[in-house]
């Protein structure tokens, strides 16, 4: 079964609410928005460079990191996946 990005959402949140000890979600909520922001960051280059280098196994996996870390920093900011989704509609409704 393939998982969502609103189920990994809810394991993310769940996490930071509970702040398991070894966690990477518990790690990065405690180093906060700059970490956070810096991981999103090396995480966006390295699917430029995977992209580039025509590496689509390497792609597959630095997307799913930036993907990672992107929901990360929107359960930190109290933004849900739902809202995020919402925006893309409109906008492909103002596209169209």
């Amino acid at each position: 079964m393939i998982m969502t990005l609103e189920e990994l959402y809810k394991i993310i949140k769940d996490r930071k609410e509970n702040l398991p000890a070894g966690s990477y979600v518990t790690t990065l909520i405690k180093e906060g928005d700059d970490r956070i922001a810096q991981k999103i960051g090396e995480e966006a280059t390295e699917v430029i460079i995977a992209a580039k280098n025509r590496n689509k196994k390497l792609l597959v996996s630095e997307v799913a990191d930036l993907w990672f870390h992107l929901l990360v920093l929107l359960v930190n900011k109290n933004v849900s996946v739902k809202k995020v989704m919402n925006e893309l509609k409109k906008r492909s409704k103002l596209s169209a």
